[in-house]
């Protein structure tokens, strides 16, 4: 299983934009909040494993 990691970008309502930082990318992924940790805050750095988002 694949490991990805992403920085939080903006906090939207019930979505947050993730951008990717384990590789040169600029797009940004809408994810919504309730698949995430609920302590998250913008800038906040995310390891995304087997199906789960967790605070690095």
């Amino acid at each position: 299983m694949e490991t990805w990691y992403y920085e939080v970008v903006t906090i939207e309502g019930d979505y947050a934009n993730l951008k990717r930082t384990d590789l040169a990318s600029d797009d940004l992924k809408l994810v919504a909040r309730a698949l995430l940790p609920p302590e998250i805050v913008e800038g906040s750095r995310l390891k995304y494993e087997m199906m789960q988002y967790e605070i690095v």
